[in-house]
């Protein structure tokens, strides 16, 4: 579950911090105090692009920071994954927002937006404002049967898209097979122009990296002739060199030795550096004395160097990039020499690609269908909880006429809402509240499935008002008692069933504007329902209204706090 909220120079908030309970968290507030921002800073921390007005003016980064407590061993094992260290049930997610960039962090490591929303798609799910809306794209409902069928279709749905990408590749390579007599000698001949010229250079791995360093040591050698001639000047026995500085030296330190003994340990290091220094000029002596003339050995090096680069202009930027060109090349004269066979090859690796793909297709099919039946019966039991008293709810598959990556599936569901009325899609049929509670039962149903503690509403309630209101609120209060629910409402009948109730409200100097949120205490949540009951006037008939409907809805809770 969302400990805590954190929320720093985001939009019109200075800096709040929010403590989250256990089940239903209610937040509401007047229009315009900026109740959505608050679920715009959750969405930004999960990974969501923002703009770059997001940053409260003045302050130069925005910082939304979210505390989770989970057990969930889906979290765990992607955290895993991620190499990303869990102490305790604690985890940290973070982001800093500043122009042009952001940085998102796990437990204090950084990682990537698309490695955060990963996360935190097993951590929390948020329906945004109008996100109902999306009930309408029908392409949108197939993706929710395959997340509620993850399990069955998980390895399925990755081995049909390899399939696809086969499928695919040998068909593009079907299409583009046909070619006359005079192109396919064409193709022979460059093909073998191409193979002759690389096979006569016999490359050898990792020779021009060899070449590169030799060439280097060749074209400078006059210079490290000339540069090696006066260091064995330097550190030889010439009267002002090294070697004779140090021979001096060492015969003073034998006669001093005589009438100290303590000198002779500096006597000692001093040999030792004469005998090092012996072993240089020797071995500098005998380098010098190999080193012939470089001038032909040069000239092979830079030929062989040419001819390299010279491959790499043409067909790739390595050696074994040209040595896998020439290879290709091999497979393209092998397919063009013998033509007629090629053709019959690929038409029956095409066919045989087909009926894999087509296999896996219905595979994936059947187990949609059969799953869509389960989801839409249990959405339907979820929707008469939401006073669809009459409701019927399911999912017509039909085949497209073509593969896809997701298989030959083209789903809709469909619903009918009154007795005797034909089933229709939703498009046709549900208007925005009864979207908004379609999207809430579909929710309530994908969060059991998916395990994830966590639900954000945000505005929920849209078109929805009385009796149908006061089912939505038992609908959350329902779910509540198995997952944390965080909802942002204008309706007092949702309102009431708050076990933490918030109120978010937008205070001004005159100069600068913010948003506050702050948790109501007990009589606090009777004036916040008296005021969404009675607006501006608050009678005391209305307060008993507010303090009936909060020990009506404490009374309805099927878990008690």
């Amino acid at each position: 579950m969302l400990i805590s909220l954190h929320v720093k120079n985001f939009a019109i908030i200075n800096e709040v911090e929010v403590d989250f309970k256990n089940h239903l968290n209610i937040m509401t507030g007047e229009t315009g105090a900026g109740k959505s921002i608050i679920i715009g800073s959750v969405n930004a921390a999960l990974g969501a692009k923002m703009g770059k007005d997001i940053v409260r003016s003045g302050a130069d980064y925005a910082l939304v920071e979210l505390i989770f407590e989970t057990k969930a061993e889906a979290v765990l094992k992607a955290m895993r994954e991620l190499d990303i260290p869990v102490e305790g049930d604690q985890i940290i997610i973070s982001r800093k927002i500043m122009s042009g960039r952001s940085v998102c962090k796990i437990n204090g490591e950084n990682v990537t937006a698309s490695a955060l929303s990963a996360v935190a798609g097993l951590l929390i799910d948020i329906h945004g404002q109008h996100e109902h809306q999306s009930l309408l794209n029908k392409s949108k409902h197939l993706e929710i049967v395959d997340r509620f069928a993850r399990d069955e279709l998980g390895e399925l749905k990755a081995d049909l898209e390899q399939g696809y990408k086969e499928y695919s590749k040998l068909k593009q390579e079907s299409l583009q097979a046909g070619m006359d007599e005079d192109k396919r000698l064409r193709e022979i001949s460059f093909l073998e122009y191409e193979v002759t010229e690389i096979k006569n250079a016999a490359l050898i791995p990792g020779e021009d990296e060899e070449l590169s360093v030799k060439y280097k040591k060749l074209s400078n050698a006059n210079a490290i002739s000339e540069g090696l001639q006066s260091v064995y000047r330097y550190t030889g026995y010439d009267p002002s060199a090294a070697g004779d500085a140090i021979g001096r030296a060492l015969r003073q330190l034998q006669k001093l030795s005589e009438f100290d003994g303590t000198i002779s340990g500096f006597l000692n290091q001093l040999s030792e550096i004469d005998g090092l220094m012996n072993d240089l000029n020797r071995d500098l002596s005998q380098y010098m004395a190999g080193v012939e003339n470089p001038e032909e050995e040069l000239e092979e090096v830079t030929k062989r160097l040419d001819l390299i680069n010279h491959l790499k202009s043409k067909y790739g930027n390595s050696i074994d990039q040209i040595t896998s060109h020439c290879r290709e090349c091999e497979e393209k004269l092998e397919k063009y020499r013998d033509y007629d066979l090629y053709v019959e090859k690929l038409a029956k690796k095409l066919s045989e690609a087909e009926a894999r793909l087509d296999a896996l297709s219905q595979r994936l099919s059947d187990i949609r269908k059969s799953k869509a039946k389960e989801l839409t019966g249990r959405i339907k039991e979820a929707l008469v909880a939401l006073n669809f008293l009459d409701v019927q709810f399911e999912m017509t598959f039909e085949r497209l006429q073509h593969y896809t990556a997701g298989g030959f599936d083209d789903a809709e569901f469909i619903i009918s809402t009154n007795p005797g009325e034909g089933m229709k899609p939703l498009s046709r049929v549900a208007s925005g509240g009864e979207l908004s509670r379609i999207m809430l039962g579909i929710k309530s149903v994908l969060a059991d499935k998916d395990e994830i503690e966590t639900l954000i509403f945000d505005e929920i309630d849209v078109g929805i008002s009385g009796r149908t209101a006061q089912k939505v609120s038992e609908q959350l209060s329902s779910i509540a008692g198995n997952h944390q629910i965080i909802c942002i409402t204008h309706l007092a009948q949702i309102a009431a069933m708050a076990d933490a109730h918030y109120v978010i409200e937008k205070q001004t100097d005159g100069i600068s504007t913010q948003t506050l949120i702050r948790e109501l205490k007990e009589e606090e949540m009777i004036d916040e329902l008296s005021r969404i009951l009675g607006g501006a006037q608050i009678t005391e008939r209305v307060r008993e209204n507010a303090k009936e409907m909060k020990e009506l809805a404490y009374n309805s809770k099927k878990y008690k706090l």
